[in-house]
């Protein structure tokens, strides 16, 4: 009895399936699904030559068989995300637009001539000079803007009362906010120059001083035309708190030309004394003229917008005048037209900083539905393996047929004499108690594979030899040669338990099922690499694999250990040799013919790991490639019926494809978090996702009957195991986007399992 099959899947020896990109998709370069030139399929191994034949993959024309281009892609990725987040950081890492001032020591007395000469100094010439507003004339200055909120509404009292003022602009803020600088232009105020980031001058080093000028300059200019002659720095107030410390900073200004701006009366309204308070601080005496101290951003500001409306109010009937800094001082204004490079050079700057504004906000959002993202299937899958494990207590299905039904176990080898004569052994042991046949197809193998397979004379073993055609052929000529209904096939580098096949075989007594995953294990894990991959596969097997067969779902049988039913094969002309992930191509195409695959936890299958991590890079470049090609080969799974398709390929488009391109963002907003805020809230968050990752390992190890202590590689494996993966995956999109054919890669065998 065999399931309803959904929908016909494409034989082998038909037309193949269109790959990624091919003749009718003309925008995406060549097909993914070439990766071998489709003849024979994908090579298996190295070219070799066999009597003069070359095999395998020719080269593309013009250019190697791996994609380089998509480095430089990555490298010119990396480096304008890190010229846009220090931009963004450089801006952002202010020490405080309206805290408490930085203390500088006492106020020296030898400057005591120089504060009487008033609040507006010249230090331009060979003796310091100063000046005063004219009588009865008030210069209104507003520092730290301009602010989106709190600017336009000063500039709405000011029109009220026919008022001008001077804004000692901060540069980042014009460069955020380029009309607002135009607006205050228009309506007839004047700009002075405080600064692109707000730092405390005094404490910064002089070519960091002259930057945060020159910066804001540049961008006053690109957004309107104008230089100014005007600056006051950060943190300073009236000539008579000028310290020794700070008369340095004055000077510096001076030798860069700068009119400097202190202030008669600082009404200290970022403490927000009421709008009363900084009205009555703000009020001249005795009708002297007076240079006013309030700020337009920096916090909530409705306080000085109330108070400017009171100030303007009794200052118009007490007879004041309230006009810009050089026009009560009876000067010509402090605008000066800007060079045509400057107003390039200040529109590009404040281009730069909005879009790199807008690239950070974007990450904040990218690490919010990451982490939301990463949390929420954990969360599913724990609960799915909750619920999966307690079905699975019981004995498992009862067997169908009166006597064990014979296996046929399938061996594709190249180049697998350090561990194969393990495998075979380890088969022929088995505790099955049905009749069982071992098939070694030795694919073209360049070494002495085949010796090492047939050397021990077991009962039960056949070799077949063949040319270098590729896994998933060797996988079809073990089909035609296996005698037996039930299929087993496993790798060169794999051994069994004796009880492996027996519960592979008892969930194929169901009829609907077409294919059993088995649970893989590493056996090499005694070093980092060996450790990080432990893991990995416990969590994989025993979480993923589970939630899989409860929705019905399941990606890929591994090639290391899976079971299928002959007759579903057969149905679906054999494996594919359309892609290099042969495995979760062939899975895919049994759940769309209408096939349940299952997983079954207690068939264990211990395997080699790659040893390096240039192993393990060539090793999991194949895998993600050949999956995306299988991904492409079966996108019509989408609008089929059934759940498959929109459950298997979301999932894996989902958390294989995107989920491990955004994921970088976690380190490297917690990289740029750390550098200009307070590193604790990023430590947190990183912490955060290392515990919760390992309470879903801790439950995963406890599933398998593994030791919880192999969790202490994880913090490790978040460093640099994990990123490894990211590159991974990049390098496999790029390839495909590239249109690139990608070669098989091996993995050399270190013989885990030769000795006994």
């Amino acid at each position: 009895m065999t399931p309803r099959r959904r929908r016909p899947v494409p034989q082998p020896d038909s037309a193949p399936a269109p790959g990624w990109g091919q003749a009718h998709d003309p925008g995406l370069g060549r097909t993914i699904g070439q990766a071998a030139d489709r003849v024979p399929g994908p090579a298996y191994g190295r070219d070799v030559r066999r009597g003069g034949r070359r095999r395998g993959r020719r080269r593309v024309a013009g250019r190697g068989v791996e994609p380089s281009g998509h480095w430089l892609m990555l490298l010119a990725g990396v480096a304008l995300a890190g010229c846009a987040l220090t931009l963004d950081g450089f801006v952002k890492n202010v020490v405080g637009e309206t805290g408490p001032q930085r203390g500088g020591g006492d106020p020296a007395s030898w400057l005591e001539p120089v504060r009487r000469s008033g609040p507006v100094l010249d230090l331009t010439g060979d003796k310091p000079a100063g000046a005063r507003p004219k009588a009865r004339t008030v210069a209104l200055t507003f520092d730290d803007g301009p602010d989106p909120e709190w600017t336009p509404l000063v500039l709405d009292a000011l029109k009220k009362h026919g008022a001008k003022a001077t804004f000692f602009t901060v540069g980042s803020k014009i460069a955020a906010h380029p009309e607002l600088t135009r607006r205050i232009v228009a309506e007839g105020h004047e700009i002075g120059n405080h600064t692109y980031t707000h730092p405390d001058l005094s404490a910064v080093p002089a070519w960091r001083a002259e930057l945060e000028l020159n910066l804001t300059q540049k961008a006053l200019a690109g957004a309107t035309g104008l230089h100014t002659m005007l600056a006051r720095p950060p943190y300073s107030s009236t000539p008579d708190a000028i310290t020794g410390e700070q008369w340095d900073t004055l000077a510096m200004l001076g030798r860069e030309g700068y009119l400097i701006a202190l202030a008669d009366l600082d009404t200290e309204d970022w403490s927000r004394p009421g709008a009363a308070g900084i009205a009555r601080a703000a009020f001249p005496r005795g009708g002297r003229g007076a240079v006013v101290m309030m700020h337009d951003s920096g916090g909530d500001r409705a306080q000085t917008v109330e108070a400017v409306c009171r100030l303007l109010d009794r200052l118009d009937r007490a007879g004041y005048r309230a006009e810009t800094l050089t026009s009560a001082l009876g000067m010509p204004s402090a605008h000066r037209p800007a060079a045509q490079p400057e107003r390039i050079a200040g529109a590009a700057l404040g281009l730069a900083q909005r879009a790199a504004n807008a690239f950070t906000d974007a990450l904040w959002w990218v690490l919010f539905a990451t982490g939301v993202l990463t949390l929420a299937r954990l969360l599913l899958l724990v609960v799915l393996a909750r619920v999966h494990a307690r079905r699975s207590r019981g004995p498992g299905p009862a067997l169908t047929w009166e006597r064990p039904p014979g296996v046929s176990v399938i061996v594709p080898a190249y180049n697998e004499e350090a561990g194969i004569a393990a495998t075979v052994r380890s088969l022929v042991a088995t505790a099955y108690p049905g009749p069982v046949e071992v098939l070694v197809v030795d694919d073209g193998s360049t070494d002495r594979t085949a010796e090492a397979a047939a050397g021990p004379r077991l009962p039960g073993v056949r070799v077949i030899r063949q040319d270098n055609a590729g896994k998933a052929a060797a996988l079809n000529t073990g089909i035609r040669h296996a005698r037996h209904e039930f299929l087993v096939m496993v790798d060169g580098d794999t051994v069994f338990e004796p009880d492996t096949i027996g519960h592979l075989v008892r969930r194929l007594a169901d009829p609907r099922v077409g294919a059993v995953s088995g649970n893989t294990k590493v056996g090499n894990r005694r070093g980092l690499i060996g450790r990080w991959q432990h893991v990995e596969y416990v969590i994989g097997f025993n979480l993923d694999r589970r939630a899989f067969e409860l929705l019905d779902c399941m990606p890929t049988v591994p090639g290391a250990i899976g079971a299928f039913r002959r007759g579903a094969l057969v149905g679906l002309g054999g494996v594919s040799t359309d892609t290099l992930a042969e495995d979760t191509d062939l899975t895919m195409a049994l759940c769309r013919a209408g096939w349940r695959v299952v997983y079954e936890e207690r068939a264990l299958a211990w395997t080699e790991a790659p040893a390096t991590l240039g192993q393990l890079w060539r090793q999991r470049y194949r895998w993600c490639y050949g999956t995306m090609q299988a991904m492409w080969k079966h996108r019509r799974a989408l609008a089929e019926p059934g759940p498959f398709g929109r459950r298997c390929l979301g999932y894996l488009a989902l958390f294989h494809v995107l989920l491990p391109l955004l994921a970088p963002v976690v380190d490297l907003m917690a990289v740029y978090h750390t550098a200009v805020g307070d590193p604790l809230p990023a430590v947190a968050v990183w912490a955060g996702f290392v515990v919760v990752q390992a309470a879903a390992g801790w439950y995963a190890l406890r599933l398998d009957r593994e030791r919880v202590s192999a969790l202490w590689v994880l913090p490790l494996q978040q460093l640099v195991y994990r990123q490894l993966m990211y590159l991974v995956v990049f390098q496999s999109v790029a390839t495909a986007l590239l249109g690139v054919r990608l070669r098989w890669h091996t993995v050399r065998r270190q013989g885990t399992f030769a000795a006994p």
